[in-house]
């Protein structure tokens, strides 16, 4: 309520100043009206998530983007030949419109989920203080970080200028990168982010039982199962982006920093891995320093090399952020860990492998939708293949 109320009293200074009025004040009084509500499903993914009932938050995700989806469809053929700022009101009230509406969704699934386990509230203050000693630090860091991510992105369009692009320049650039290409390269994350949620409450259980064996190998598994999916994902970006980028966008710049940026799904993939598992592991304070240091050097970046490099310093400063935030991030799980880092069944076998996989493949040249489809599954297949030759792949058991 509080954030609802700061955005709504400076929001004429945000459209005036950071935005110079290209959008309407009305995109920030839709946002205020869902703060509430985001906060509320936020508050009971955690419950869900600590008792190991993560398809509750599946299901409400999947109803969350379907809605999404539907209302932000609707929307845009009715509003989008009026303009851009109708544009905008379109993608910002359909995503209001899931939020609220899976929130309903989500405390209906608590109202049953209650009844059955009988709960009674504990008004124990040792209980209460034992919380507050959890959620008030990071809360704090939560919204230092968060404040800085303002900065950066807002930033961003502004320093560009300076370089001597003109604001829809500057602006068509940030959403080409941050709008059109992150989101193809990070679409494959939820197949990762359909269990690295779940690591939280299973490294906990492990952390409190002080099973640190344990901990160790479940972590080299992860590993290894991230890193082999993660250089498949690069391959099929590095040799099929041209493809992609038409058949998504009929746009083959996009592909030019598909190919550029997907090197960093090794990283970026990886973090929210180590992320999840410092956070089982009573270090998210620790999770919330590495951001907030990767933040600040990130604006110190942005503020001083975009106005000399522009585009090629947007994308350094992308490659520095993340090298730097899952650099810090593996450091200090080795730290309180004792896994080892298995660089040769890890990294180079796979990517011998898929190296020998595209040499197979590329003797098949399709330009359709339906042949790319199928090259890319003939590469993950020969990729799955190779792995298994070089005793790359293992059983997985836990």
């Amino acid at each position: 309520m509080l954030s609802c109320v700061l955005l709504f009293l400076f929001s004429d200074l945000i459209t005036i100043y950071l935005l110079h009025n290209k959008v309407s004040k009305l995109l920030f009084y839709i946002i205020c009206i869902t703060l509430p509500f985001i906060s509320v499903s936020a508050c009971l993914n955690g419950y869900f998530t600590a008792l190991r009932k993560d398809s509750k938050n599946a299901t409400t995700r999947f109803f969350e983007q379907f809605i999404k989806m539907c209302a932000t469809s609707y929307l845009l053929s009715l509003f989008l030949p009026n303009g851009l700022e109708y544009t905008c009101i379109s993608l910002v009230l359909g995503e209001a419109i899931s939020e609220v509406l899976s929130c309903l969704f989500i405390s209906l699934l608590y109202f049953f989920e209650k009844r059955k386990h009988n709960c009674i509230l504990n008004n124990n203050k040792n209980f209460i203080k034992a919380i507050c000693k959890i959620s008030l630090p990071v809360a704090m860091t939560s919204y230092i970080r968060s404040g800085l991510s303002s900065i950066k992105q807002l930033l961003i369009p502004l320093r560009l200028e300076k370089y001597g692009m003109s604001c829809e320049a500057s602006m068509s650039f940030y959403g080409l990168i941050s709008g059109m290409v992150i989101p193809i390269l990070m679409f494959p994350e939820v197949i990762i982010n359909s269990f690295s949620g779940l690591l939280v409450p299973e490294f906990s259980y492990y952390y409190t039982r002080g099973d640190y064996n344990k901990i160790s190998f479940v972590i080299s598994k992860i590993f290894r199962i991230t890193l082999l999916f993660s250089i498949g994902v690069i391959g099929i970006f590095l040799f099929y982006s041209d493809k992609i980028s038409v058949i998504i966008y009929n746009n083959l710049e996009i592909s030019n920093y598909l190919k550029i940026l997907c090197p960093l799904l090794l990283f970026m993939y990886l973090d929210s891995i180590v992320d999840n598992i410092l956070k089982g592991l009573d270090e998210q304070l620790s999770v919330m320093k590495c951001n907030i240091l990767d933040l600040f050097v990130s604006i110190l970046c942005i503020y001083f090399l975009l106005p000399i490099f522009g585009k090629s310093g947007f994308i350094f400063i992308i490659f520095l952020s993340e090298l730097l935030n899952s650099s810090i991030s593996i450091i200090q799980l080795k730290k309180i860990t004792n896994f080892k880092f298995d660089f040769k069944n890890w990294i180079i076998k796979p990517f011998l492998a898929l190296f020998f996989s595209y040499i197979i493949t590329s003797f098949i040249f399709c330009t359709s939708c339906e042949g790319i489809i199928l090259s890319i599954l003939q590469i993950v297949i020969f990729y799955f293949v190779f792995l298994l030759i070089s005793k790359s792949l293992i059983k997985i058991s836990l």
